[in-house]
C-alpha cells in the first residue's frame, strides 16, 4: 500500500502549484483517511447565503467544514446540528486568534459592512477566502484588498458570483475578448433590484429602537460601524436598505451584471467619473431608488471606438430602450440584463446565462457563435476548494477581478448621495477630484475601536 505523503510533503507540492505556505493550517485534522482535505471556518452561517456557502462547499469531498462563526446564537446552534464536530464562536476576531491553527480557509457569508473587516482579518493570517457580494463597502476597502492581494500572492480568494457558470455567461466574455463584434461603444446594465419582499425595508421605514433579540449579539453585528440602537427590520435580513450597512440593488446586484464587461475588457481599470439620477436623494438612513447612473471610463485601446467608455447602470428595472438600441420591440432576457453596443452588433445577456447577439436586426443565439471554447460544466463553490487544494481549476471570480467589478458599484451607490452632479474620481488618491464634500463624506468610513481591517502597508 502506498503511504500518503507527509503534511510537509503535501505543503511543499502545494505551494510549487500555486499555494502560499502561510495560507494552510497547521493543527489536527487535515488528515482524514490518508488524504488531505481543505478546513474550512464559515462565517456567516445561515443569514440570506451563509447556509448554501456552507453546504456547497462542504459538499466537496476534500473539503470539511470545521468551525463555525456568527452573531446570531440560533443561527449557530441550527449550523451545529448540522455539524456537531465543528468548533463554534460569536465573535471572529476571538476565533482566529483561538482557533487559527484548526483551519485553512474562510467562507465569509456576512452583511456587507463587516466584509473589509473580516476578509482582510483571514488574509492577514494567511487564510484562503471564499467571500459574498459586493466585496467591500467602503471605496477605501478596494485599495485595502489590493494591498492584502499584493502582500498574499498565494492565497486563493473566490468572490461569490455563482451565476459566471453559466456556459451564456462564460461565451459573452469569449465573444466580446475576441472582438466578434467590433469595437465596444457602451454597455447599458440594469437590475430589479430592490424589490419589495424580504431583503429590503422597501418602504424605507425608520422604526423606533428596541432592545435587540436576545440571540443576536448586537455589539458583534455592528462591528466596524458607529454605534446605533437596533431597531425593527434590520437584522437580520433587510440591512441591504441602510446606507450604513448595505448597498442596495445596485450594489447587491453588480457581480452578477457587470462581471462579464470587466473579464471582457482588462482595459477597464477604474472609473474616472460616475453621476447618479435619483428620483428623490437618500435621507440619514436608507438608500434611495429608483437610480440611474453613467460610470465613466478613459480608455486607450483599439478595443474601443471612442477615447471613453461609459456604462450605464440602472436598478429597479430601468431597462435601455429598445428602439433607441435599433432592436425589435420584445421582451428582455431577463429583469437583470448586460447589454454591450459594439460597432458590429449588440450583445445581450441575462443573469440567467441566456445570451443573443443582434446584427443589422437579426439574432443569432449566442451559444452558436464561432470560434468559442467549449464551456464543461463547472462548480463554482468546488472550483475554489480545487484551487485551495492546488488542483488549477477554471476560478471564477478571484479577488483581483471582485476589486474591479465592485468599483463602479460602489461608486454608483455612493453618488446618489450628490444626485444629478458628477464626481470625478482617482482612485490613486481615494479622492473626488472636484468635489471636497464627496471626498470627505463617501470614500471611507471611521472603524470602531477593536473592528477596523488590518494594515498590509
Amino acid at each position: 500500500m502506498k503511504t500518503p505523503p507527509t503534511r510537509r510533503q503535501f505543503l511543499g507540492s502545494s505551494a510549487a502549484a500555486g499555494i502560499g505556505l502561510a495560507s494552510l493550517g497547521s493543527g489536527p485534522g487535515f488528515w482524514s483517511g490518508g488524504s488531505a482535505k481543505l478546513r474550512v471556518l464559515s462565517i456567516g452561517v445561515v443569514g440570506t447565503i451563509g447556509q448554501a456557502d456552507r453546504n456547497q462547499v462542504g459538499s466537496h469531498p476534500d473539503a470539511e467544514i470545521v468551525g463555525l462563526c456568527d452573531v446570531d446564537a440560533n443561527a449557530l446552534a441550527k449550523a451545529s446540528k448540522d455539524l456537531p464536530d465543528a468548533f463554534t464562536g460569536s465573535d471572529y476576531r476571538e476565533v482566529f486568534a483561538n482557533h487559527a491553527d484548526k483551519f485553512d480557509a474562510v467562507i465569509v457569508s456576512t452583511p456587507d459592512h463587516s466584509h473589509a473587516p473580516i476578509m482582510l482579518t483571514a488574509m492577514k493570517h494567511g487564510k484562503h477566502v471564499y467571500g459574498q457580494k459586493p466585496l467591500v463597502h467602503e471605496l477605501e476597502e478596494l485599495v485595502m484588498m489590493e494591498n492584502a492581494l499584493a502582500q498574499r500572492p498565494g492565497l486563493v480568494t473566490q468572490l461569490g458570483d455563482q451565476r459566471m457558470v453559466y456556459p451564456g455567461r462564460r461565451a459573452a466574455v469569449e465573444i466580446l475578448r475576441q472582438g466578434q463584434l467590433g469595437k465596444a461603444i457602451e454597455a447599458h446594465c440594469w437590475t430589479g433590484s430592490p424589490n419589495p419582499g424580504r431583503y429590503f425595508n422597501y418602504e424605507r421605514k425608520l422604526h423606533e429602537p428596541s432592545a435587540p433579540p436576545k440571540h443576536l449579539d448586537w455589539n458583534l453585528w455592528l462591528g466596524p460601524c458607529a454605534d446605533a440602537p437596533y431597531r425593527k427590520d434590520l437584522a437580520p435580513i433587510k440591512w441591504r436598505s441602510w446606507w450604513e450597512y448595505g448597498t442596495n440593488g445596485l450594489g447587491d446586484w453588480a457581480c452578477h451584471i457587470l462581471d462579464v464587461i470587466m473579464f471582457a475588457y482588462d482595459d477597464l481599470t477604474s472609473p474616472v467619473a460616475v453621476q447618479t439620477r435619483c428620483a428623490s436623494a437618500p435621507d440619514e438612513h436608507f438608500h434611495t431608488h429608483p437610480c440611474s447612473s453613467q460610470i465613466t471610463y478613459a480608455v486607450d485601446s483599439d478595443k474601443f471606438a471612442k477615447r471613453s467608455f461609459t456604462l450605464h447602470y440602472n436598478d429597479s428595472g430601468q431597462a435601455a430602450s429598445r428602439a433607441a438600441l435599433g432592436l425589435p420591440a420584445n421582451a428582455w432576457l431577463d429583469g437583470n440584463c448586460t447589454l454591450v453596443v459594439c460597432e458590429g452588433g449588440t450583445l445581450i445577456l441575462g443573469a440567467g446565462g441566456r445570451l443573443e447577439i443582434w446584427r443589422d436586426g437579426k439574432m443569432t443565439k449566442g451559444l452558436d457563435m464561432p470560434d468559442l471554447p467549449g464551456f464543461p460544466k463547472l462548480n463554482h463553490w468546488h472550483a475554489w476548494v480545487d484551487n485551495c487544494l492546488g488542483k488549477k481549476t477554471e476560478l471564477r471570480t478571484p479577488f483581483k477581478d471582485a476589486v474591479r467589478i465592485t468599483e463602479p458599484a460602489l461608486l454608483a451607490v455612493k453618488a446618489t448621495r450628490f444626485p444629478g452632479k458628477e464626481l470625478r474620481w482617482d482612485k490613486s488618491k481615494l479622492a473626488f477630484t472636484n468635489n471636497e464634500e464627496a471626498t470627505k463624506t463617501l470614500v471611507k468610513r471611521a472603524y470602531r475601536k477593536g473592528f477596523a481591517p488590518p494594515s498590509f502597508g
